[in-house]
C-alpha cells in the first residue's frame, strides 16, 4: 500500500522528469501528460496523477512547472524513479536493475531513432556537419545516455614530459560491479548472446539484462540512438561514448558483427568519415592482441572534437614517398613511432597509407626485436591508423588530410612474456592494461584504483615513510620503490606539494609507457632502424 507522502514523491518524479524531457526538445509540450502515464507505467504505478495546474500550464515558465524543467540532467529524478520501481517489483534490487529501469524511462522520453536520423540529415544538408553533430551531441547526453554526471567525476589534468604535455585521466565513470551481480554471473551460462556485443547496432532500444540471466550481464540502451552512416560503401552506425574520455567522443561501428581489420578498405572508411565530418578526427585501434584495443570482435572506430597531444608533437625529420608526390611525410617526435602523412589529395594519400601498412606488415628489423610474422605465418605487425582533416595553420576541418600512422609490434618474450612493445613490468602498478588508440595519442586511461593508492602513498611520503614501511602498507606496497624514488628526487615533500609531485610522477610513467610501447626507440639503434624503415618505403 503506497502512502500518501510516497504517492506525492512519485509523481513530483515523475513530472519532473517530463518536464525536464519537453524542457530539454525530447519530447513535445502537447507529450507531456501521456509521458506520465507512460513513467507510471514503466516504474508499477498506476497513480497518483499530476494537478491540473500541471496538466493545463501552457509552456515551461508555468509556475505549476517543476523544477525538473531547470534540472541539467535527469540522474536524481531517475534515481527516485528506480527505487520505485524496485519497490514494485518492477526491476532487480541492484546497481543494474535500477540502471535498467532508468534508461527505459528516459528511452520512453525522447524522439524514435528514425526522428533523430530525419533531424541529424536535415542539420547536415541545411546547416552543415557541425551543426548536425551539435545537436545530436546535445541529444544524447539530455537523454542520459552520455553520462555526464559519471563522467565529471573523473579525476584529470596535464603533464609536462620530454614529448610535450601529456593528458591524464583516472577513470572514475563507469560503475562499480554489484557483488552479488558477479556472483549470479558465475551461475549464468555462456552461449549465443544477443546482441552478439555492446557494439552492434541491435543494441539501440535493447532492455539490458542482470548478470543472472542466461545469456550474461548486458548494460540497457533503450536511450541509445544511433544514425546510420555510410562508410566504404557499407552501413554503419554513429553513436556517442556513454563514458566519454574527451570531447565528444564518439563511435563509429560496422552494421555487421565482424573482427577488427586494419586494412587499405578500413583507412577508406576513415577518409570517408572525415569527408562526411571534417570537424572530428577518426581513427582505429589496431587489430591484433596485446597492441590492440578492449574490443577486437566488433569491426570499429574512434572520433571526436579533440586535439591530442601527439597532434601537436614535433616533426623530427620529413620524408618524401616516391610515387607519391601530393604527399609528404614526418616522423614526429613521439614516444611512439608514428609517421604522419599529409595531402590535398585524398585519393593520392589513401594510396600512400595503404602502401605503408603493407609495407610495415612484412617488415623485420631483429637489431631493434621487430618480427613480421613466426614461422607459422602468426603476424605481429600492424598499425593504429587516424586521420583528420586541417587547413594550413593546423585548425580541424580543412581540406588537407593528415593521416597518422603509429607503428605497432605485438611480439613477446621470455622476459616480456605480456609483450616486447607493451609497458613493461616496472609500471605496472600505474598501468598495464593496452595501449589503445586513445593512449597512443597521449591521453592516458588509469584504473579507479589509484585514486585510494595514490592517495595513500601522498600520506605516506609527508610522513617521511621510506620504501619499507610502503612496501608493508597494503595501499602503497605495489608503488613502494617508486614512491621512495620520487621522495628522494624531491627532497622536503609537504601537504602543500606532494599531490603535485605525485600527479607529475604518474604523468611520467605515462610517457615511460609509452615509450615501451613504441618500436623504434630513441636511440641511436632506434633512430637507425626507423630510417630504414622509412627508406624502404
Amino acid at each position: 500500500m503506497q502512502t500518501s507522502a510516497e504517492g506525492a514523491s512519485l509523481i513530483a518524479a515523475a513530472t519532473g522528469i517530463v518536464d525536464y524531457a519537453a524542457a530539454h526538445g525530447l519530447i513535445g509540450w502537447g507529450d507531456r501528460v501521456w509521458g506520465v502515464n507512460a513513467v507510471l507505467e514503466a516504474v508499477g504505478a498506476t497513480g497518483p496523477g499530476p494537478s491540473d495546474a500541471w496538466v493545463l500550464a501552457e509552456g515551461p515558465d508555468s509556475p505549476a512547472v517543476t523544477l525538473g524543467a531547470v534540472a541539467e540532467a535527469p540522474d536524481d529524478l531517475l534515481a527516485e524513479l528506480a527505487e520505485v520501481a524496485v519497490a514494485n517489483g518492477c526491476t532487480a534490487d541492484t546497481a543494474s536493475g535500477r540502471d535498467r529501469i532508468a534508461m527505459r524511462v528516459m528511452g520512453l522520453l525522447m524522439p524514435k531513432p528514425s526522428e533523430v536520423e530525419a533531424t541529424f540529415r536535415g542539420l547536415l544538408e541545411k546547416d552543415g556537419p557541425r551543426a548536425a553533430t551539435d545537436w545530436f551531441y546535445r541529444t544524447c547526453c539530455d537523454a542520459g545516455y552520455v553520462r555526464r554526471t559519471a563522467i565529471a567525476r573523473n579525476v584529470c589534468w596535464n603533464t609536462q614530459t620530454d614529448w610535450g604535455s601529456m593528458e591524464i585521466t583516472i577513470n572514475l565513470s563507469k560503475p562499480e560491479k554489484d557483488p552479488r551481480e558477479i556472483a549470479a554471473a558465475g551461475k549464468a551460462s555462456a552461449g549465443e548472446k544477443y546482441p552478439a556485443c555492446q557494439l552492434c547496432i541491435e543494441n539501440e532500444g535493447y532492455p539490458g539484462r542482470g548478470a543472472a540471466d542466461p545469456m550474461g550481464a548486458h548494460p540497457a540502451r533503450q536511450n541509445l540512438r544511433i544514425v546510420p552512416i555510410t562508410l566504404g560503401g557499407e552501413r554503419w552506425g554513429l553513436q556517442y561514448s556513454p563514458y566519454a574520455y574527451f570531447n565528444e567522443h564518439c563511435i563509429a561501428m560496422s552494421a555487421t558483427h565482424r573482427p577488427m581489420h586494419v586494412d587499405r578498405a578500413s583507412l577508406s572508411c576513415l577518409f570517408d568519415f572525415v569527408d562526411l565530418l571534417p570537424h572530428y578526427f577518426i581513427g582505429s585501434n589496431a587489430d591484433l592482441p596485446i597492441v590492440g584495443g578492449s574490443i577486437l570482435s566488433h569491426d570499429h572506430f574512434q572520433g571526436g572534437a579533440h586535439v591530442f597531444p601527439m597532434m601537436r608533437a614535433a616533426t623530427s625529420a620529413r620524408f618524401s614517398l616516391a610515387g607519391f608526390s601530393e604527399a609528404s611525410g614526418e616522423i614526429l617526435h613521439w614516444p611512439l613511432s608514428v609517421l604522419r602523412l599529409s595531402s590535398a589529395n585524398r585519393e593520392q594519400l589513401l594510396d600512400a597509407c595503404d602502401h605503408v601498412v603493407q609495407v610495415w606488415h612484412s617488415w623485420s628489423d631483429e637489431s631493434v626485436g621487430v618480427v613480421a610474422r613466426d614461422a607459422d605465418g602468426t603476424p605481429h605487425n600492424t598499425v593504429t591508423p587516424i586521420v583528420r582533416r586541417v587547413d594550413g595553420q593546423g585548425n580541424v576541418g580543412g581540406s588537407i588530410y593528415e593521416a597518422y600512422l603509429a607503428l605497432r609490434c605485438n611480439v613477446t618474450s621470455p622476459e616480456h612474456p605480456l609483450g616486447v612493445f607493451h609497458p613493461h613490468e616496472e609500471w605496472h602498478h600505474i598501468k598495464r592494461e593496452n595501449i589503445g588508440l586513445i593512449e597512443v595519442m597521449g591521453l592516458a586511461i588509469l584504473p579507479p584504483r589509484l585514486v585510494g593508492e595514490l592517495g595513500r602513498v601522498e600520506e605516506l611520503l609527508v610522513a617521511g615513510a621510506g620504501e619499507e614501511q610502503m612496501a608493508d602498507d597494503p595501499l602503497a606496497s605495489s608503488h613502494s620503490a617508486w614512491a621512495a624514488k620520487l621522495a628522494e628526487e624531491n627532497p622536503g615533500l609537504s601537504v602543500a606539494n606532494v599531490h603535485q609531485v605525485v600527479r607529475d610522477g604518474v604523468g611520467q610513467v605515462f610517457s615511460h609507457v609509452l615509450e615501451d610501447a613504441g618500436v623504434f626507440k630513441w636511440d641511436d639503434a632506434g633512430r637507425q632502424a626507423q630510417m630504414r624503415f622509412v627508406a624502404s618505403l
